[in-house]
This record gives structure tokens, C-alpha cells and sequence, in this order.
């Protein structure tokens, strides 16, 4: 959409009768108001009002609303309702200026520091997810049992309608789909489209996740991106492919063909940053207190959790945090599916490019099976074992906090304590069947 097209032009060329304003909080939910095609141009204009403490900011009930600011150019037509358009909104206090705490807006202060030193920064992401029953309790396809499911054909086609229905959707929107699997987990899938500049990519993340929940209820199930709904069955990674190209977006200033794997000093500079940061990192990585299930856990069903639980880089590897499968990228197998699309970017940015302007050395590169034939104790860091352990690493990091903002910080943190404090309150099965006669 050009800037002389209005958005009610677009909507009456493209017969969109409904416009979803969305915004993503700072637990990854995404909240959103729905409004009419005729009312989009002036709601454009001066922003969606929302209560900021009835969404997880760090807000009380007695602030001003908060704005939401669509970006009319990342707009998609939801491909199963094509009268509903959805536009990814920044944040804004009533007097105009960003809410600093605003996930989007993270991301594109990280980026902005970036370009600030001749770099363009692009993104790929790997979404895995669980198709249950509606109730969430069980698989969806209660004849999906093998002890390796991964790739099985049959199981793939008996959810064909749905996994064709979102791949033609991505493919409906331009993303470059170009496939589908079944995942190591029962019951778990895989969808693949194409990279692409780091915000662009961030907000298609944010749609996939709608995208997949909508469709999946639609034909009666219940997806999840829960990183370990189950403890038998590997958890859900959303494993992120990186690469730096310069501010034209034309050279990959990753790629070098002289360099071990194909990868440039720069690239092994971008790895050291993030090895040296990976530790609070994980409180971006791993957000949730179920994702220190996924990481550091025992061997699944399948035989291997393809998590990782060492702060280490490999080649074409899947056990450590980092595998190098292709020269002029890496892919970083440390996150989950409880992600925030914009947040993971940000942090992962922002250790890369602190190491990028410190000449960060990651070490030895290890090719070792880390499940099976691990490393002698203190050759490399450990990952944390908890949300908590994660948000005090946090803490005591000044990298990230400074890159991605300290008010931002501060109310990330205070918002993640208090979600431990809850869950920390609760009194559990297992301690009541342990506890109990003590």
C-alpha cells in the first residue's frame, strides 16, 4: 500500500469489511480491537485506545490509556476470513511518545543500532507446534504413536487439511512457503517459509502463531507452542536462522568462502556475542517457567530432546545452542515456542552486535554429541535451569539492558518476577504426594 492509498481504499479493493489493530504484550499475547473498514483511516491516524494494565505491561489502572498504531504497510488479509485484515501496532502514550516497553518497538531500537553501524539484519524462524483436542488434553490423532514420528507420511496426510490450509495461506501472503513436516514429537508439526529482513519476519512470527491457532480451531483442534506440554515427547522449539547483510540488503557480510564453514570473522564475532550473553538471553529465548522443561531434559520417547543444555557452538550439529548447517548463516537452536517474535530478535540482535563491536571470540568450536558423549565439566557454560535463574542473570547483565532499554528491562523484569512469585505460591501434586507424609 502506497502512502496516497488510504486504508479504506485498500479495504473496498480488497473487500475487507474488518481491520484486527494488534499489538503484542510483553508475555507474547496478542491483543487486539476490531474495527470496521469505514473507521480504519481516523483509527490509523490516532491510534486504537487500550487499558495498559489490563494486558501484560508494566501499567496500573490508574494511567492513560495506551495507543496502538498500525503499520499500514504489514498488513494481511487473514487468508481463512479474507474480510478481515490484520496490521501490527507500536505503542504510543496520549501525548505521542513510545511506550517504551512496547515488544515492537524493542525491536526496531535494536535494529536502528544496527543500521547505525552498516548493518541489516535477516531472520528466519522455525515454528514447531502440537495439534491436540480441543479440551488440550490429548493428541489430536490418537493413532499417531510411533516412538520416531519424525517425517512419518501417513501422519503428516491425516492432518493435510490443516497443514495445507496454513501453508496456503503463507504461500496466499508471499511468504515463500516451501514446506511441511511432521515433527520428532506425536502430534507435533513443522512449517518453513522463507527469510527475510528481521521486523518483516518478526511480524509474519506473530501472524503464524494466529494463523495456526485460528485454522486449527476452525477444523476442531487446539494448537500449541507450548515449549513441553508433555514430558515423554520433545518440546517445541522455534529454532531462529541469523544472518547480516549490509544496509542494502545485497551483501551477506556472513558469508565468506574462505572461512571455517563458509562463515566470516564477523559471523564468529556475532556468535561470541551471543555465547557470552546466552545466559540472560535465556530470559528472552526461554520465557516462560515451562521452558526450563524443554531445556536440560531427559532423553524423550524418541531418543534425544534436540535441545540443547550447553552454552556452545557446533557445525551442522543439532545437541549445542548453535548449529552452522550452511555458510553465511547459523541458526540458534536455544529458543522456544513461548518466544516473543519480537522480543527473540531483539535480544538475539543486540548479543551479536556487542560482540560484533568487541570482537567477541566464541572459543572452540565442539563437534562432540552433547547428549551422549558430553563435554568434562566446566569446558563450556551451562544453560539455566530456571525462569528464575534466567531473569537473575538478567539482572546483572548490562548488554542487553542497555541495547534493548532499561525501562523496558525493568518492567520485563518486574512483570516475570511476579509470574514466578505465582507460580512459586502454588502447592503441586508432586509435593502433596511427596510432602505429605513427611
Amino acid at each position: 500500500m502506497t502512502n496516497s492509498t488510504s486504508l479504506f481504499e485498500t479495504a473496498q479493493r480488497k473487500g475487507i469489511r474488518y481491520f484486527l489493530i494488534c499489538f503484542t504484550d510483553l508475555f507474547g499475547v496478542q491483543r487486539a480491537k476490531l474495527v470496521p473498514a469505514p473507521a480504519i483511516d481516523q483509527m490509523a491516524t490516532s491510534g486504537a485506545g487500550f487499558a495498559g494494565f489490563a494486558a501484560w505491561l508494566d501499567m496500573t489502572p490508574a494511567d492513560p490509556d495506551v495507543l496502538a498504531i498500525p503499520d499500514a504497510n504489514s498488513l494481511f488479509q487473514l487468508p481463512w476470513q479474507p474480510d478481515v485484515a490484520w496490521m501490527p501496532a507500536d505503542l504510543y502514550t496520549m501525548d505521542g511518545q513510545p511506550v517504551d516497553q512496547t515488544p515492537r518497538l524493542v525491536l526496531k531500537r535494536v535494529l536502528s543500532q544496527a543500521q547505525e553501524l552498516g548493518y541489516s539484519i535477516r531472520t528466519g524462524v522455525e515454528c514447531e507446534y502440537f495439534l491436540l483436542s480441543p479440551d488440550g488434553i490429548n493428541l489430536s490423532d490418537q493413532r499417531d504413536r510411533q516412538i520416531k514420528p519424525c517425517y512419518d507420511q501417513q501422519t503428516l496426510m491425516r492432518r493435510f487439511e490443516v497443514i495445507s490450509e496454513i501453508c496456503d495461506g503463507m504461500l496466499a501472503l508471499g511468504w515463500g512457503a516451501y514446506q511441511n513436516d511432521h515433527e520428532d514429537a506425536n502430534g507435533q508439526f513443522e512449517m518453513n517459509w522463507t527469510y527475510a529482513d528481521a521486523l518483516v519476519t518478526a511480524d509474519r512470527h506473530a501472524f503464524f502463531k494466529y494463523m495456526v491457532k485460528a485454522i486449527a480451531e476452525k477444523h476442531g483442534f487446539r494448537a500449541t507452542f507450548m515449549p513441553k506440554p508433555f514430558p515423554h515427547l520433545t518440546g517445541n522449539g522455534c529454532h531462529v536462522h541469523i544472518s547480516v547483510w549490509d544496509t542494502t540488503g545485497t551483501v551477506n557480510l556472513f558469508h565468506d568462502p574462505q572461512g571455517k564453514l563458509g562463515l566470516s570473522t564477523l559471523s564468529y564475532q556475532f556468535i561470541g556475542g551471543v555465547l557470552h550473553s546466552a545466559e540472560a538471553l535465556c530470559a528472552f529465548t526461554n520465557p516462560t517457567i515451562n521452558s526450563y522443561k524443554r531445556l536440560n531434559a531427559p532423553v524423550t520417547t524418541s531418543g534425544a530432546t534436540w535441545s540443547p543444555n550447553t552454552i556452545s557452538y557446533s557445525g551442522n550439529n543439532r545437541t549445542h545452542a548453535i548449529r552452522i548447517p550452511d555458510p553465511g548463516r547459523f541458526e540458534l537452536r536455544l529458543a522456544d515456542g513461548s518466544a516473543n517474535p519480537y522480543l527473540l530478535p531483539a535480544a538475539v540482535v543486540a548479543a551479536g552486535l556487542d560482540g560484533i563491536t568487541q570482537k567477541r571470540d566464541p572459543g572452540q568450536r565442539y563437534d562432540n554429541n552433547t547428549y551422549t558423549d558430553p563435554l568434562p565439566p566446566g569446558t563450556v557454560k551451562q544453560l539455566p535451569t530456571s525462569l528464575l535463574d534466567a531473569m537473575r542473570y538478567l539482572e546483572q547483565d548490562t548488554i542487553l539492558t542497555k541495547a534493548m532499554g532499561p525501562k523496558f528491562v525493568d518492567s520485563y523484569q518486574k512483570l516475570k518476577r511476579q509470574e514466578w512469585q505465582t507460580y512459586n505460591s502454588q502447592i503441586t501434586p508432586w509435593e502433596l504426594e511427596n510432602t505429605l507424609d513427611c
